[in-house]
């Protein structure tokens, strides 16, 4: 499978300009949302947005097809833009328990692949690294995949995000809760 996705990549390569472009746009959204500017994060998902986040299972090599859930069962994140709206209002009411006092965290962006989708669109893979500390004594460290379909837009940031699925390395959620975005 690896293999294919590979040989895939190579034949809708991007262009080094083109890469770069779709790194710093990452960087910024990370940027955002580290410095908890969240309207202006949410600013860049595109109007028909999916943004995922199913849950892993503990699973055999034999069953490794169901290792992910399904789009028809539980996740710990299946949000549309105007969820990510209502969740920001929320946060700015001063009534998102969780986040008082506010997290602070730092999104770290690697290992970017990218190729071409068509019609002005990429199909994007990068890694990350999600640390949260919160209150005096708690942190957390998120570490993972996502699966990014990005938008080319007329936009100062030149891009829009129209889905992320976003894939834990973790099967066992330890943090307190989800209060902040990946």
């Amino acid at each position: 499978m690896v293999a294919n996705e590979i040989a895939a990549t190579r034949a809708n390569a991007v262009s080094a300009a083109e890469h770069f472009a779709i790194e710093q746009f990452l960087f910024l959204e990370a940027e955002l949302l580290d410095g908890r500017n969240i309207a202006e994060w949410i600013e860049l998902m595109a109007d028909d947005l999916r943004y995922v986040m199913p849950i892993r299972r503990n699973v055999g090599p034999r069953e490794r097809k169901v290792e992910w859930t399904s789009p028809d069962e539980l996740a710990y994140f299946d949000e549309s833009k105007e969820n990510l709206k209502l969740r920001l209002r929320k946060l700015q009411s001063g009534a998102a328990w969780a986040e008082e006092p506010p997290s602070h965290t730092r999104h770290l962006i690697t290992n970017v692949r990218a190729s071409a989708a068509g019609q002005g669109e990429y199909l994007v893979r990068s890694n990350f690294l999600a640390y949260r500390s919160r209150s005096e004594r708690q942190t957390d460290h998120l570490i993972g995949e996502r699966h990014d379909r990005l938008r080319c837009v007329e936009t100062d940031a030149g891009f829009q995000i129209v889905s992320r699925r976003i894939l834990l390395d973790q099967t066992t959620f330890l943090a307190n809760n989800l209060s902040f975005f990946l």
